[in-house]
Parts: C-alpha cells; structure tokens; sequence
C-alpha cells in the first residue's frame, strides 16, 4: 500500500523539539520526505536524526524565521535536497506569559516577528513552488488563545489571530491553484515551551487547574496535534479550505 504523503515534500518548523518533532516525524511515517527547521540547529539535527534511523528522508536546516532570507535559504536547501515543497506546517512559536502591561516594546517586536511574520515569510518562500505545481497544502499551528483570549497572552493572541485571518484570505486567493490552507489551534499542549513558561510551585498549580477545566481531564499531547497535520496534509483534506479546528478536548467549542 502506497503511503499517504509519498513522493511528498514537506517543510516543517519549529521542528526541534515538542509540537514540531511530532509532526515531522508522524509526516514522515506517512511517507513525506522533511526539511527540519529550527533555530535550535541540535534539536533540529536531533529530529532528522530520528526520522533517518527510522528509515525515513530529512534534512535539518537552522532557521530563524523572522529573517526572510534564512527561510528562502532553507526552502532552497530543502527543494534541492528532495524536490519541491509541498506542505508547509506553521508550527514554530513563542511566548512569555505576563500582564499587558507590564510587557515592553521590545518583548511586542519579539512576539510578533517569531508568531506573525515568521509564517508570513514561510508562506511566501514556498508559494511560488506550489502555484507552479498547481497543489499545495499549508498548515498553521494558531491557538485557542486566538479564539477566546488568554489571561497575560495578549500580543501573542493577536498574533495568532492574525494567523487565522491571514491563512483564509490565502485559502481564497490560491484555491483556484488548489493549493489548502488551514488552521489548527491546540489548547494546553505538554511541551517543553509549556514547561518552560510554567516552572515552579504556582506553574504547577496552573498546570493542575488547566488539566481541571478540560472536559477529557488532560492536556494535549504532541502527537494529538500531529494526527491533525497529517490529515490536512492529505489528499483526505483536498476539499477543505480556510478551515479552523480546535484541539483542546473540549476546552474551547468554539463555532
């Protein structure tokens, strides 16, 4: 039986650690071949390694997104290693959780250029390749905070909104070269960027209170939002367009 993405190539950020490595190594197993991309070259290295062992293609390519000209660069690096690509997943992300308020200019510009423009640079690094192949399929990993806010969130919620309205209005500018674009948003997901914001006595009471208000009693998992990437990724999905789907076990039911 053919795998469902072979003879595919998919370029997935973020890649190195968490959320990311799920991804690229679940597309992997369905037959992607992967560009790796992280600003944490070891992990990304760590996350091609995987996927090689376990018999599968990568490439790792150290990233940071808010440069336009180190993701062209890496889409190259990527094209010339396995052909065109033609999956982008979104999923590199970054946050501080702190009031409004308290934040500072600089923190705003971080947020933003890793969580708005980072996507915005993939997204154009590739679509010229897939409105040339006349296919495509681009994945975003937003958040819940983008549909119901989030308490000491707020620049990243804006910016994961902006997300969600940028991939509809691709979704209508490209499907008449059918290329889909669609939107996930994870609820608490265990991640190491989760660990990191949530360290100490009262992150573990954040963590227990989150793990309370889901109705299936637990966080996510990597792999929950992998499952999603792959189906979107796939011919499954080749009808369904400008989408939003939470992944949050019910968390967030938003219409």
């Amino acid at each position: 039986m053919t795998a469902p993405l072979a003879d595919a190539t998919a370029f997935v950020t973020g890649a190195g650690s968490g959320i990311g490595r799920a991804i690229a190594c679940r597309l992997a197993r369905e037959g992607a071949a992967i560009g790796v991309a992280d600003v944490n070259e070891e992990g990304a290295r760590e996350t091609a390694r995987l996927i090689v062992e376990a018999g599968g293609l990568a490439h790792a390519a150290h990233v940071d997104i808010t440069n336009f000209d180190e993701v062209h660069r890496a889409v190259v690096a990527v094209r010339n290693a396995f052909g065109a690509i033609g999956v982008l997943v979104n999923n590199a992300g970054w946050d501080r959780i702190e009031p409004f308020v308290k934040n500072t200019p600089d923190l705003w510009d971080k947020i933003i250029g890793i969580n708005l423009k980072g996507p915005i640079h993939c997204c154009r690094a590739v679509l010229d390749d897939m409105i040339t192949a006349g296919r495509g399929k681009i994945i975003s990993i937003s958040s819940d905070a983008a549909r119901v806010g989030s308490s000491g969130e707020a620049v990243y919620s804006a910016c994961k909104g902006g997300i969600i309205s940028f991939s509809k209005t691709l979704a209508r500018e490209h499907a008449r070269h059918r290329i889909n674009v669609n939107v996930l948003c994870p609820g608490p997901t265990e991640t190491p960027l989760l660990a990191e914001i949530t360290s100490g006595d009262d992150g573990a009471k954040v963590i227990e209170a989150m793990k309370r208000a889901v109705p299936m009693r637990r966080l996510g998992v990597p792999e929950d939002i992998a499952g999603a990437v792959a189906f979107f990724a796939s011919s499954d999905s080749d009808f369904i367009t400008g989408q939003v789907l939470s992944i949050s076990g019910g968390l967030t039911m938003a219409g």
